[in-house]
């Protein structure tokens, strides 16, 4: 079967572009794969990790007879980059991008392409804490939602050779208008980041004069605030690109932080308890299956004794049941005594159904809530 891709140009080998580039190879999406990107270091790692096959410093002929050219750089320069490498495309090359904001960036792209180029707004919901392509994986995109912002303007052929590259890939695709993609994101995205920041600071303001916070810290609370763990200068990009609707969002968080102030302060107990009740039934509406940045993964703690080879034997005992572990972390463990494992699973009832076959092999297992 021939690759839908004769050529892959992905600009900007990090994360997100590394790990596109690992799931194209993987997948025999594309026949050549290159990368560019302005730290060399960078480019050599990528082709050690198979996410290209050649990397390029500098938007050279290479980039010319690209069938697609994927914009994977901050997202406060991809539009520079689009205009410095039009001249050197041929026509009929399709471009997507990889930024989490779309409306005025779709429209601009569009706009400066004209009727010879393809553009196609996308917008993968997955990622990491880790940066660089060093954190790449090409399995980053299964089962993960992948946004395309298509408009009227957009080519029909062109959108539908990008979405079969997203279901080549393993992700789950959506089509929504660049401005609502652009709310949404600040609702479950870019305020969280916010959210979590700010609870961190707020932590920090009293560390000085309580020493033991920060340990206090280390359970539920460094869970909540994991994403305050991403790039600072990213984020900030990010976060002003999509100023406006951010803004609205924060209005929006704060009139229901106000509400639970003044349930607080007003001793209205029944209503503080239908306001937290009313938020746990939204959440539980929330698909588990469903990768998003940093998913919310059901977890176990399984204690282990210190012996060899049980760590592995734990996952092949899930794995012949079909259980599948999307993440793992020893949480402890001391010499001659075992420790803890914690095991992440985004399927649905999966926990219950490892602490019951654990179980049933002599490990003490139990859901972590």
């Amino acid at each position: 079967m021939p690759a839908l891709f004769r050529k892959v140009a992905i600009i900007g080998v990090g994360l997100i572009g590394g790990s596109l580039g690992m799931a194209i190879k993987k997948d025999k999406l594309a026949d050549w794969v290159i990368g560019v990107d302005v730290e060399n270091q960078e480019l050599q790692l990528a082709k050690e990790l198979r996410a290209i096959d050649a990397g390029y410093l500098e938007f050279t002929d290479q980039v010319a007879d690209a069938d697609l050219v994927v914009l994977a750089a901050p997202i406060t320069i991809n539009f520079n980059i689009l205009e410095t490498i039009k001249p050197k495309l041929k026509p009929g090359t399709i471009i997507t991008d990889v930024g989490s904001t779309k409306g005025d960036f779709v429209r601009a792209c569009q706009s400066v392409l004209g009727d010879q180029y393809f553009f196609v707004g996308g917008h993968p919901m997955a990622g990491s804490e880790t940066t660089g392509v060093k954190g790449a994986d090409p399995y980053l995109f299964e089962n993960a939602i992948y946004v395309l912002t298509p408009t009227k303007e957009t080519d029909a052929t062109a959108l539908t050779r990008v979405k079969l590259l997203c279901e080549g890939i393993g992700s789950r695709l959506v089509e929504i208008d660049p401005d609502e993609h652009d709310l949404l994101v600040a609702a479950i995205s870019h305020l969280p980041h916010l959210v979590a920041s700010t609870l961190v600071n707020s932590v920090a303001a009293i560390e000085d004069a309580h020493p033991h916070a920060l340990m206090l810290a280390a359970g539920g609370f460094r869970d909540t605030t994991r994403i305050a763990s991403g790039n600072p200068r990213l984020w900030r990009d990010i976060c002003f690109s999509n100023q406006d609707q951010l803004l609205r969002m924060i209005s929006i968080f704060k009139e229901n932080l106000n509400s639970f102030e003044t349930q607080l302060r007003g001793t209205l107990k029944q209503e503080f308890e239908q306001s937290m009740a009313q938020a746990k039934d939204v959440r539980a509406k929330i698909p588990a299956k469903l990768k998003g940045y940093w998913p919310f993964l059901e977890e176990i703690v399984v204690t282990i004794p210190d012996k060899p080879g049980l760590i592995g034997k734990v996952a092949a005992i899930l794995g012949r049941q079909g259980v599948n572990i999307d993440d793992i972390e020893i949480l402890r463990v001391r010499e001659g005594e075992g420790g803890s494992l914690r095991l992440g699973f985004a399927q649905v009832d999966a926990a219950d159904k490892a602490v019951k076959i654990l179980g049933e092999h002599g490990f003490l297992a139990r859901a972590r809530k």
